[in-house]
């Protein structure tokens, strides 16, 4: 019987690391579930989950040219099937309604007058701010005594 990817095996935990555990499958070759294809959810420590001498049932995932064998508990559970997002209704826009409303409803501005919006915003900025620091250092050409 040869490993292909994506067949489902019946295989015997071997032995357990600290990153997964190795299975020996029934042609006498062992391969390795990743401690992230163990379960679901998360695994802190696989100890909770699995013992050397467990029968296990594992997807084959991939096989490397040099004869590493890849596997998946996880995978081979059968996946619950996700319910399909029922289909939102449809509603028909009216014509004052805009579907990227950042104006407050405004009429959309071309790039000179948001260029043009920029400026002014940002040389009010700069003049409050060059007012607070002066005030802070004692204003324009006062006396230091």
């Amino acid at each position: 019987m040869s490993i292909e990817v994506g067949s489902k095996v019946q295989g015997k935990v071997t032995g357990i690391t600290n990153f997964g555990a190795f299975v020996e499958l029934p042609d006498g070759k062992t391969g390795l579930v990743h401690i992230s294809e163990v379960a679901d959810n998360y695994v802190k420590d696989i100890n909770d989950h699995l013992k050397v001498g467990d029968m296990v049932e594992v997807k084959v995932m991939n096989v490397e040219a040099d004869g590493k064998i890849g596997l998946s508990i996880r995978k081979a559970k059968p996946q619950p099937e996700r319910p399909e997002r029922p289909e939102r209704p449809h509603r028909p826009r009216r014509d004052n309604q805009r579907s990227n409303d950042r104006n407050g409803g405004q009429p959309k501005e071309n790039f000179e007058q948001k260029m043009a919006r920029f400026l002014k915003d940002s040389d009010e900025r700069l003049a409050s701010l060059k007012r607070a620091t002066e005030s802070k250092r004692g204003g324009r050409g006062a006396r230091r005594g």
